[in-house]
C-alpha cells in the first residue's frame, strides 16, 4: 500500500527527532515492538501451538510481515475490508473472525478467497452457509469455513452444541465449502484483572467448547483447527489444551487496559508498552494544569483515561477537555513549559490506532521509520 508519510517525514534519522514531531502523533517503540513479537512467538513455539495474531490491533501490513517472519502461521482480520487490504499487501493466509453477510460483501469475500492461497471465514447460521457456498461456486473456488461458537460474549456465534453440529455438517456437505474447524473467542474474559478470577471464568466458558469438540468428533467431523484466545487469556487457554491456534493481538502494543491485567500466574509482565500518543503543551497559563493538543479525537474513549509515560512529573494525570484538547493534571507547585512534549500510553490500542494514518517508529530518541496504518477505517 502507498504510504503518505505526513509532515514528520523530514525528521527521519535526525538526532532527537522523536521529541520534535508535529503532534498529535502515534509512536511505536521499535525495540519494544520487536521484543513483544519475539516473546509471543517464543511462547507459542515452546508450547507447540500455532499463532495467528489479530491484525485488528495494528492494521499494518509491515507489522503482519514481521509477525509471520517470527513464526505466525498467518493473521486474523476483524473485517472483510481489513482482509482485502492485507491480501493486496501480500499477506497470503488470513482468517476473517467476524461473520460476513449480505450479497455485496459475500461477493467481495469470494473475490478475496480467489486471490490468495489461504482464506478462512466463519459462520454461525445455516442461511449464511448457503449464501457462502453459492458465492464460492460462482467463482469456482472452495472456501474454508469455521463454525463460530459463542462461549459467553453474547455477540456472534452459535449458542448450542446442536447448532454447531448442524452447521458443521452443512459445511461438510456443501460442494464449494470446506469444514476447517471451530472458532471460540471470549472477548468478555480478556480484561478480568485478577489472574485467578480470569482463569476460573475461562474454564467455565470452555465447557461449551469442549462439548462441541466432542460432539463434532462423534459426528465424524473432528475439527482440524480450534482457534481463539486473546492477549488476556493466551496462557490460560494454552494450558487447557482445547485450542491449537491463538488469536492474540494487543500483545504487540499493550495499552492501559491490559496494564491492569495480570497476564501471568505470578502477576509479572510479559509484554511492555510499545504504542504511545505524543502530544504537545500548547497553553500553560493555569496553575496545576497544562493544556495539550491531544483530546477526544486523538485517543480511544471507550475505556480508561490515557496514562503518561514520559514528559511530565511522576504522578501527573491526563484528562480530556475537548475534541482537540487534553490536560495534564499536575501537583501543587509543579508546572510544564509551553512546548513540552508528553507521551501517553493509549487507553485501548485498537481504536486508537484507527484514528491515525501513520505510525512514527522510533529507536531511542530517533525517528527511524514511518509506517502506514494500511487498514484504517476499512470495514
Amino acid at each position: 500500500m502507498e504510504t503518505k508519510p505526513g509532515p514528520n517525514a523530514v525528521l527521519l534519522d535526525e538526532p532527537e527527532s522523536r521529541h520534535r514531531l508535529a503532534t498529535p502523533a502515534l509512536i511505536v517503540d521499535l525495540d519494544t515492538l520487536e521484543e513483544n513479537i519475539a516473546r509471543m512467538a517464543g511462547f507459542c513455539e515452546a508450547q507447540n501451538i500455532s499463532l495467528r495474531p489479530h491484525a485488528k490491533s495494528h492494521k499494518c501490513i509491515e507489522i503482519c510481515r514481521r509477525q509471520i517472519a517470527a513464526g505466525a502461521v498467518g493473521i486474523c482480520c476483524a473485517t472483510l475490508g481489513e482482509a482485502e487490504v492485507m491480501a493486496a499487501g501480500g499477506i497470503a493466509n488470513i482468517l476473517i473472525t467476524s461473520p460476513v453477510a449480505g450479497s455485496t460483501k459475500i461477493g467481495r469475500l469470494a473475490a478475496v478467497n480467489a486471490s490468495i492461497p489461504d482464506l478462512i471465514a466463519v459462520s454461525d447460521h445455516v442461511d449464511n452457509v448457503e449464501a457462502l457456498n453459492a458465492a464460492a461456486a460462482a467463482v469456482d473456488e472452495t472456501l474454508k469455513l469455521l463454525v463460530d461458537l459463542d462461549i459467553g460474549q453474547n455477540r456472534t456465534g452459535v449458542t448450542s452444541v446442536e447448532a454447531a453440529v448442524e452447521i458443521a455438517l452443512q459445511i461438510d456437505t456443501a460442494p464449494f465449502l470446506e469444514f476447517a474447524g471451530v472458532q471460540a473467542y471470549g472477548g468478555h474474559l480478556q480484561h478480568i484483572p485478577d489472574y485467578a478470577a480470569r482463569a476460573a471464568a475461562a474454564e467455565e466458558a470452555s465447557t461449551r467448547l469442549y462439548d462441541v469438540i466432542e460432539a463434532l468428533a462423534a459426528a465424524g467431523l473432528e475439527p482440524v483447527t480450534v482457534t481463539g484466545a486473546g492477549t488476556g487469556t493466551f496462557e490460560i487457554d494454552t494450558k487447557r489444551g482445547l485450542y491449537n491456534e491463538l488469536q492474540a493481538g494487543s500483545y504487540v502494543f499493550m495499552d492501559v487496559e491490559y496494564a491492569d491485567d495480570a497476564l501471568w500466574p505470578d502477576g509479572g509482565p510479559l509484554f511492555d508498552a510499545a504504542l504511545f500518543v505524543q502530544t504537545t503543551v500548547i497553553s500553560a497559563n493555569r496553575p496545576g494544569q497544562a493544556t495539550t493538543d491531544a483530546g477526544l479525537k486523538a485517543f480511544a474513549t471507550d475505556g480508561p483515561l490515557p496514562t503518561i509515560a514520559q514528559g511530565a512529573p511522576a504522578g501527573a494525570g491526563y484528562k480530556f477537555t475537548g475534541d482537540e484538547f487534553g490536560c495534564v493534571i499536575l501537583s501543587p507547585g509543579e508546572d510544564l513549559a509551553l512546548g513540552s512534549v508528553i507521551e501517553c500510553v493509549a487507553p485501548h490500542c485498537d481504536p486508537t490506532v484507527n484514528l491515525y494514518d501513520n505510525y512514527h517508529c522510533v529507536r531511542g530518541d530517533t525517528l527511524a521509520e514511518i509506517w502506514c496504518v494500511d487498514a484504517r477505517g476499512k470495514y
